[in-house]
């Protein structure tokens, strides 16, 4: 981590601050995860917090996969992202704030981030923000020429949520859960959609053919039983018979012709 005399003070509470995490001032309080930075005060604070500080420059940090992310748009008013690999989520693109941890070392061949080695898509070289600030200052000693002045720097929006889920993740080709059950939906509807048509031997053809025959015994209750479908479909052959005789229903009886 870059020190206060290499990078701004911002920047290093920026980098190193736990956000997500309840706040002090209002434990009692629904919503309470500190999900902003304020750059004057160089602290985080949560939504309730915002009436002493709208007047400052204000960050909203945001979850994507579970890691810490700024909108790009943002974050270019501060300092420069050239070649920081960035992600499209609710069409804004955003940068991962620090290192993410990787399972194994990446063994191949392709674009890798220059400071954690991990695999990235062309031409980017840093996987996050804190690695190309370690690497800047770890080769040029100092960040100051790779900042922007900023005056003013409200939130990007009023809301101040933030979402975990939906989005897929570019470099490992994963996705997250709610991405996958969004797969599985549209494979549902489209197999049941092509199923209605000439493919009988699906679960929609055998809806189908459930369908008729509630509508063919409908027809036949109506029709008395003498329609001509009678003839085509035999009725089945009845309980009763696979009984034994003693508990056989008896039959209407037959009387002798009177002469």
């Amino acid at each position: 981590m870059p020190t206060r005399a290499q990078s701004p003070a911002w920047l290093c509470s920026l980098l190193a601050e736990k956000f997500f995490t309840p706040c002090l001032l209002h434990e009692l309080a629904k919503k309470n995860e500190k999900n902003i930075f304020c750059l004057d005060c160089v602290a985080a604070i949560c939504p309730h917090c915002l009436s002493l500080h709208r007047s400052h420059r204000l960050l909203q940090v945001r979850r994507y996969v579970y890691h810490d992310v700024i909108r790009l748009e943002d974050l270019e008013k501060l300092i420069d992202c050239a070649f920081v690999q960035a992600y499209t989520t609710n069409s804004a693109k955003v940068v991962f704030l620090n290192q993410r941890p990787q399972s194994r070392p990446f063994k191949g061949s392709g674009s890798i981030c220059n400071t954690c080695k991990r695999s990235l898509q062309e031409p980017y070289h840093f996987c996050s923000l804190a690695c190309k600030v370690e690497y800047l200052v770890r080769c040029e000693g100092s960040i100051s020429r790779y900042l922007y002045d900023c005056a003013y720097l409200p939130l990007s929006d009023l809301g101040c949520g933030h979402q975990e889920g939906g989005l897929r993740e570019m470099d490992d080709g994963q996705m997250t859960p709610s991405s996958i059950l969004d797969g599985e939906i549209s494979l549902r509807t489209s197999s049941s959609s092509g199923s209605s048509g000439n493919n009988g031997g699906t679960a929609g053809g055998a809806t189908m053919i459930c369908t008729a025959t509630t509508e063919f015994v409908r027809r036949k209750r109506r029709s008395g039983g003498n329609s001509s479908h009678s003839r085509i479909a035999p009725a089945p052959p009845s309980v009763s018979s696979a009984l034994p005789a003693s508990s056989r229903r008896k039959g209407v009886p037959q009387r002798s012709p009177f002469f």
